[in-house]
């Protein structure tokens, strides 16, 4: 058996108001439309819902058993309806985001503290994964937002840059390099790098930029973020190339210097990149505008001065 959604409010119409005429009008029907439809229902169900007279109709003992079962279906479509309502409404949902270590350590969570307060309802489920692991994720939608820096040449992609950071060179504040304003990326491999663990997106990246002027890293440790690193370069351990960001949070409290970086691949462009952006929940989408708005806050105070 088959049973249509309308068919069945419509039946429960007619049994409430004991005529068909009334039932086909609060169904928004004709007679003769509300007619054919209680014809077919019982059809399907092989059995005679009303008596008929001219009075008007009179359930039959089948119909007053379906009355029980239809009413109980609608009220689960009505459950239905407003639960969903509250995904559409995006006070409820999901999203799964990946991100690089950058946003995973730095913005992302300041962003998901001021949205997720506003919405109880709603779950993140934020994940630190490599630039190419990023967008596979988003191309075979295994995530639904990826957050990145720099260049994304897949196609198919909606791309939505929120604010640019620039690497900048770290160093304790009484290093031989620390009363510089810049320097170039191939001078800071003459001295003991400290960095973030093997893979990171960021290891990966310098390590690429060494390789393209045939030379290497000397990588006195790894860590697992940055802040430790900053502590690492703070006591003297070696120099560090971090987002300008998060470099500038650590200077506030510990004695490191911060260099300019002069090669143009330091300026890194950050973006959100998701498959189509009206695809998203609400409450995706929501998400997207309020890491926009935190952006061009965050920009304010630097467009002031």
């Amino acid at each position: 058996m088959h049973f249509d959604i309308p068919d069945l409010r419509l039946f429960i119409h007619v049994a409430e108001a004991n005529s068909l005429t009334g039932g086909a009008r609060r169904a928004s029907l004709s007679t003769a439309a509300a007619s054919m439809r209680i014809k077919a229902l019982e059809g399907q169900l092989g059995s005679r819902l009303f008596y008929r007279d001219s009075q008007g109709v009179e359930l039959t003992p089948a119909g007053h058993d379906l009355l029980v079962h239809a009413r109980a279906i609608m009220r689960q479509v009505d459950y239905i309806k407003d639960e969903f309502s509250q995904y559409a409404e995006g006070q409820s949902g999901h999203i799964r985001i990946f991100a690089n270590t950058t946003a995973v350590s730095d913005f992302m969570p300041d962003v998901l503290a001021r949205f997720l307060v506003s919405r109880p309802g709603v779950t993140v489920d934020l994940q630190e994964r490599l630039t190419n692991d990023i967008v596979r994720g988003v191309i075979d939608g295994s995530t639904d937002l990826g957050v990145v820096a720099g260049p994304v040449t897949a196609k198919k992609l909606e791309i939505i840059p929120f604010n640019v950071d620039r690497l900048v060179v770290v160093t304790p504040s009484d290093h031989f390099l620390a009363g510089r304003k810049s320097i170039t990326f191939q001078e800071t491999l003459n001295y003991p790098h400290i960095g973030l663990r093997e893979g990171s997106t960021l290891f990966n990246f310098l390590r690429g930029q060494a390789n393209e002027i045939n030379s290497q890293l000397q990588m006195r440790i790894q860590v697992f973020g940055f802040e430790s690193a900053c502590r690492m370069v703070s006591r003297g351990v070696g120099i560090g190339i971090l987002p300008g960001s998060i470099a500038r949070r650590y200077a506030e409290f510990m004695d490191i210097s911060i260099i300019e970086l002069e090669e143009s691949w330091a300026e890194r462009e950050r973006s959100l990149i998701v498959r189509e952006l009206d695809a998203l929940p609400k409450c995706g989408k929501e998400l997207v505008e309020e890491i926009r708005a935190q952006a061009s806050l965050a920009k304010a105070p630097e467009s002031a001065d």
